[in-house]
C-alpha cells in the first residue's frame, strides 16, 4: 500500500502517522521522550534522541513489506530554531520556548527599529519572549556568542528535521511567519533588523515543495516541513467549498480567517490578534482567547459550591429558548464575566448562591463567557466580511451552549461542526500529497455536521 509518512513532533508526544492515497489515516503511533537540561540547565527536548529516532523510523518503514512510502513530512510546534555549523552539524540543544527570556537584552532594540508598537505590528507579533522565535535568536546571538560565530545556517525546528532527510537548508513560509518577529508583513519580507544584526534566513520556497531522496534503493519525495497551526488549517483552505472562519477550540480558543487580508492594527493587536501566514505564503488574520483554561477553572469553582459530579457540565441542556434570553439580554446582564476577564470568577465575588443549580450557574457562565468568545472571532472579521461558514474544531465543537451562542451570534452564517482527526498531521501530508497522488486532495472529508437551533 502506497503511504505518505508523517512525523507530527508536539512538546509531549511525538506520533508517526502513515495517509494513504485518500488522505484516510491508517496507522499511527505514539512516543514521548524524557526532557534533558540545556546547557544553562533548563529542560528542553532531547534533539539526539528525537533524531535518532526519525532516521531509525524512516528506515524501518521505508523496508516494510506492508507499506510503500512514498513521501515524507513533518509538523512540528513553532517557536524553535536549530543552528547548523558549515557541515551541517547542530551546533546547540534545542532550546526550549518557556525559557525565561533576559528583558535587558531589549533595551533599545524596539526604538531602533520604530519602536515597540510600531514593530509589532510590522511583524505581526505580540511580545511573548522565547515563544518568538526572532528574539530567541537575538537570545542566542548576545548570550552564546562564541558558539553563534560558527553558525552558517539557521533552519525551523521542522525545516531542521526535514533537512535529516534530504539535506537542503531551506524555509517555508509557515514556520517565520507565527509570531516570529521575523517576517515583515508590510513588505512581505525578512525584516530589516535581520540585516542590521547581519542574520541570514534561507530565502522561504512553497510548503509543497518536496525533494526527490533514494532511501534504501527506493526514490521517495520528501517535504519541507510544517508549523503545526498552519498544518491544522491547511485542510480546510484545501477542501472547504466557501469563505470560512475556523474556530479551534481546546485550552485556547484560536480563529483564523484566511480570507481577512487586511493589515493588522496596534488595537488588534493589544486585543491578541495576529497574522499567520498560511500555506500559500499569504496572511491569515487570527485571534486567540484563554477560553478552555478559564472554563476549567470556574466549572471547578461551581462544581465545589454546588457538589457536581466533574461530568456535570457535559450534560447541561442548552435550553434553546433560556440561553437565547440569555444572550439577549446583553452586555447588561453578564454576571461572571464583564470588560475585565479574570482567569477565576470568585475574583470577581461572583456569589454563587443567586443561582438555584448548578446547571443554572453553569449556563449563564457559558453565555457570558461566549460574549468574549465572539468579540474575539469579530476581531477578525474583515469591513466586507465573506466568510459564510463557521467551523467548529476541537473540544467546544461538543458544548451544546457554544454551538448555540455562535448560532445567535451569528445569523447570517452557517455553524459548521469538523471532525478532522489529526488535522496538524493530515494538513503535512495534504500540502505534499499533489507531488506524489495528483488529485488526491480533491475529495478530502472535513468531516462536518451543521448546527441547528
Amino acid at each position: 500500500m502506497e503511504v505518505i509518512l508523517i512525523f507530527d513532533i508536539g512538546k509531549t508526544n511525538k506520533k508517526i502517522l502513515l495517509f494513504d492515497q485518500e488522505l484516510n489515516m491508517i496507522h499511527q503511533e505514539e512516543f514521548s521522550f524524557d526532557e534533558i537540561m540545556d546547557d544553562d540547565g533548563f529542560p528542553c527536548d532531547d534533539a539526539h534522541r528525537i533524531e535518532q529516532w526519525v532516521l531509525d523510523s524512516i528506515e524501518g518503514y521505508v523496508v516494510s513489506d506492508t507499506y510503500e512510502i512514498r513521501g515524507i513530512n513533518f509538523c512540528t510546534y513553532g517557536a524553535t530554531l536549530v543552528y547548523l555549523d558549515a557541515e551541517g552539524m547542530r551546533l546547540a540543544p534545542i532550546y526550549n520556548y518557556l525559557k525565561p527570556f533576559p528583558d535587558q537584552l531589549l533595551e533599545g532594540f524596539y526604538e531602533s527599529h520604530g519602536g515597540k508598537e510600531e514593530f509589532c505590528r510590522r511583524t505581526a507579533s505580540p511580545e511573548l519572549g522565547m515563544l518568538n522565535s526572532g528574539l530567541q535568536l537575538l537570545w542566542f546571538k548576545r548570550t552564546k556568542a562564541n558558539v553563534f560565530r560558527e553558525v552558517t545556517r539557521i533552519l525551523h525546528f521542522p525545516q531542521y528535521l526535514a533537512s535529516l532527510v534530504h539535506g537542503q537548508g531551506v524555509s517555508e513560509h509557515t514556520s517565520i511567519g507565527c509570531h516570529t518577529m521575523l517576517w515583515d508583513f508590510d513588505q512581505m519580507a525578512y525584516h530589516s533588523w535581520l540585516n542590521k544584526e547581519e542574520i541570514s534566513l534561507p530565502d522561504p520556497v512553497p510548503v509543497s515543495e518536496t525533494f526527490p531522496v533514494a532511501i534504501k534503493g527506493r526514490m521517495i519525495e520528501a517535504g519541507v516541513g510544517i508549523h503545526d497551526s498552519s498544518a491544522s488549517l491547511a485542510p480546510y483552505i484545501m477542501a472547504a467549498p466557501e469563505d470560512f472562519v475556523l474556530v479551534s477550540t481546546g485550552t485556547w480558543c484560536i480563529n483564523m480567517n484566511p480570507s481577512n487580508s487586511e493589515p493588522l492594527t496596534v488595537e488588534e493587536l493589544e486585543q491578541d490578534c495576529l497574522c499567520f501566514l498560511g500555506i500559500h505564503g499569504k496572511p491569515v488574520k487570527s485571534s486567540r482567547f484563554f477560553l478552555g483554561r478559564i472554563h476549567d477553572l470556574n466549572v471547578e469553582r461551581l462544581q465545589e459550591h454546588f457538589f457536581a459530579g466533574e461530568e456535570a457540565y457535559k450534560t447541561v441542556d442548552p435550553g434553546y429558548g433560556s440561553i437565547r434570553e440569555l444572550w439577549e439580554s446583553g452586555e447588561e446582564g453578564q454576571i461572571f464575566f464583564r470588560k475585565e476577564i479574570p482567569v477565576v470568577l470568585v475574583e470577581l465575588g461572583v456569589d454563587c448562591r443567586q443561582f438555584g443549580s448548578f446547571e443554572e450557574a453553569y449556563s449563564r457562565m457559558m453565555v457570558d463567557l461566549m460574549r468574549r468568545v465572539v468579540h474575539s472571532i469579530e476581531l477578525i472579521l474583515a469591513e466586507n466580511d465573506s466568510t459564510e461558514h463557521l467551523y467548529i474544531a476541537g473540544g467546544f465543537a461538543r458544548n451544546p451552549i457554544f454551538r448555540t451562542v455562535l448560532c445567535l451570534a451569528f445569523p447570517g452564517k452557517r455553524v459548521f461542526i469538523s471532525e478532522v482527526d489529526n488535522a496538524s498531521s493530515l494538513g503535512a501530508a495534504l500540502v505534499i500529497s499533489d507531488n506524489i497522488w495528483e488529485g488526491s486532495s480533491t475529495s478530502l472529508d472535513l468531516g462536518l455536521s451543521e448546527v441547528k437551533v
